[in-house]
């Protein structure tokens, strides 16, 4: 029934509707703040399995698999990209042990939980026990924000999701690869030699992918406009070649390529990575539909009891030996190590991956692996709403969590910027002042304000600030050309919502403005620099009023006609910096910090 009811639909039509779903999926999901993977396994299988509106399989017949194939490709080789030794370097040693010893420890616990517990061949449970080893980066990120751990516990989770993201890949790629040559080879002597062919040239076409590429790059042999074009094609080229040599090893390779790239230290690698991730986004979301889509009822209805007795199996028993197995005698307290233990959500990359591999095993006559994509649905699923709705709760119960609300960095050390942290401090809000000159920095030591000498976009600062426990960025130094650089780069990861800097100073020539569209949002009445500053000096201070039912905010307008709204703090701790056409909220319990002149020194609400 559904491949008739499909025959109709435009490939076209059908791509478009895959987007849309994806895409609309993650909005609706941010919207609702949901974990956007539960909103997109439902999407796909209402347009699959439920109503027939897609059948991938008979929509895009034979190029539903290379598609799938080279969007993978994509995703790891983006993993890659963020797996650079740096960071695994300087990372904590709770997450090295993670990561050295919790890959492997996790590949085995899942491969014994998929045979004895699911009842897997050893072929199927060893590949899909290597994916396994994948905690979901782009899952853990939104779950932290909802948690608001402390800093440590938040680092483990997001580390360990971040470099076994491309370890799992790999170990699947390993595995599968074993499994290929075993079955397809005559003799066990050519099964070593095509295994050894294929591995050799797969590290060697990685490599010499990425080393081309960042020599090329860096030597300027590529203009910037084609940078990213460039990039795809080698990387297309890269995954092809080795594919040829031995199916599959296309994905170790372009993982390879993108370890390398990331450690060559490009000048435009932030940017080369943005567009990644941006891309990569689509394709996660596309592959998911479709591999939603393409699951049929025979295998959703193998989801029996024995599926979720695997599940439980993985969540109360393989996750938390491998993490406490592999935290034994650190210095991570027991607290944390429960946490990390029972936190363990799996996400997209495992569900597109396992997809791939599990029509490869099919293909090359492991029967049972056609079982690997349903229960990949059955384990996303399971952990993401698990963790979604435990995370929170846990962490308050072992007394895990922040105790200040989502912090503000402010860049500059001046008396306006000093002023404002000393109000936000005293709401329990936290505050960094960061500043490349250090004697900009003395009066914000002196009253107690958090410091961080340096630029903000420096890799000291990459490697020292905790951006995750901040959630707005104000660019207030005397610098415009400087503040607008930041709030430019930064947008990104903050949100352009959240980025702030006070006005420019009016340019007399053109021929030196800054254009209107770099930048971030003016903050409070749209003053410059010196204008805000000597506020201050002339006596202006921060204060801030609580509305009441009775002290409303018509009431406070009337009581202090000069004064410069700044942010608003509602009921439930939120805090919302104002621009110049930004009014508070007239809401009972909201705090309006503002700038008050010298003569509103009453006493209010």
């Amino acid at each position: 029934m559904a491949v008739s009811e499909t025959a109709g639909l435009a490939p076209v039509l059908a791509f478009a509707l895959v987007g849309a779903l994806g895409v609309g999926s993650q909005w609706l999901a941010w919207r609702l703040r949901l974990p956007s993977i539960v909103l997109m396994l439902l999407a796909g299988l209402l347009i699959g399995p439920v109503f027939g509106i897609l059948d991938p399989a008979a929509q895009f017949g034979d190029m539903l698999g290379p598609v799938i194939g080279i969007a993978v490709a994509i995703i790891l080789f983006e993993g890659g990209l963020t797996l650079n030794y740096t960071s695994l370097r300087d990372a904590a040693n709770g997450v090295k042990r993670l990561v050295v010893l919790g890959a492997p420890l996790g590949w085995l616990a899942s491969a014994l939980a998929l045979h004895y517990v699911a009842g897997l061949s050893w072929a199927a449970s060893a590949v899909f026990g290597g994916i396994m080893i994948v905690t979901g980066p782009t899952v853990i990120a939104p779950l932290l924000r909802q948690a608001k751990l402390q800093k440590r516990p938040a680092a483990l989770l997001q580390w360990e999701a971040i470099v076994n993201d491309p370890v799992g890949a790999m170990a699947a790629v390993l595995a599968f690869e074993v499994v290929v040559v075993l079955q397809t080879a005559t003799s066990l002597g050519g099964a070593v030699q095509d295994l050894a062919t294929g591995f050799t040239v797969a590290t060697l076409l990685g490599i010499a992918g990425g080393w081309g590429i960042a020599r090329a790059f860096r030597m300027a042999y590529v203009p910037e406009s084609m940078k990213v074009p460039v990039l795809f094609v080698v990387l297309l080229c890269v995954f092809a070649l080795s594919d040829t040599v031995l199916h599959e090893a296309g994905l170790l390779a372009v993982t390879i390529m993108g370890i390398w790239i990331a450690r060559s230290e490009l000048p435009s690698y932030v940017e080369l990575r943005r567009f990644k991730e941006h891309a990569t986004v689509l394709l996660v979301s596309g592959v998911f539909i479709l591999l939603a889509a393409n699951t049929s009822w025979e295998s959703l209805s193998s989801l029996d009891m024995t599926a979720l007795l695997f599940v439980l199996v993985v969540i109360l028993v393989a996750r938390p030996l491998t993490v406490l197995a592999a935290l034994v005698f650190s210095d991570v307290p027991w607290r944390e190590r429960l946490l990390v233990a029972f936190t363990g959500p799996r996400g997209v990359v495992l569900v597109a991956v396992a997809g791939l591999f599990g029509e490869r095993l099919v293909e090359i006559g492991v029967s049972d692996a056609e079982r690997i994509a349903p229960l990949a649905f059955a384990l996303v699923a399971a952990t993401v709403v698990l963790h979604g709705f435990a995370l929170t709760p846990m962490a308050r119960l072992l007394k895990l969590t922040a105790a200040r609300k989502p912090g503000v960095i402010i860049l500059g050390g001046s008396p306006w910027t000093v002023a404002l942290a000393e109000a936000l401090k005293s709401l329990d809000i936290e505050v960094i002042i960061t500043d490349p000159n250090h004697a900009y920095l003395r009066s914000a030591r002196e009253a107690g304000v958090d410091t961080f000498y340096g630029d903000v976009l420096s890799k000291a600062a990459e490697e020292q600030l905790d951006l995750v426990a901040y959630e707005t960025l104000i660019c207030a130094t005397d610098n415009d050309a400087y503040n607008t650089l930041v709030a430019t780069d930064l947008a990104p990861e903050f949100g352009r919502e959240n980025v702030f800097q006070f006005k420019r100073v009016r340019q007399a020539s053109s021929r030196h403005a800054l254009p209107e569209t770099l930048g971030g949002q003016n903050i409070g009445n749209g003053e410059t620099y010196f204008a805000a500053n000597e506020r201050i000096a002339s006596g202006w201070e921060f204060r801030a009023t609580r509305l009441s039912e009775e002290f409303t905010l018509e009431t406070w307008r009337e009581r202090n006609p000069n004064a410069i709204p700044i942010a608003e703090i509602d009921k439930s701790g939120t805090l919302r910096f104002l621009g110049p056409e930004s009014d508070p909220k007239d809401s009972v319990g909201v705090q309006i910090l503002s700038l008050m002149p010298p003569k509103a020194s009453q006493q209010e609400g």
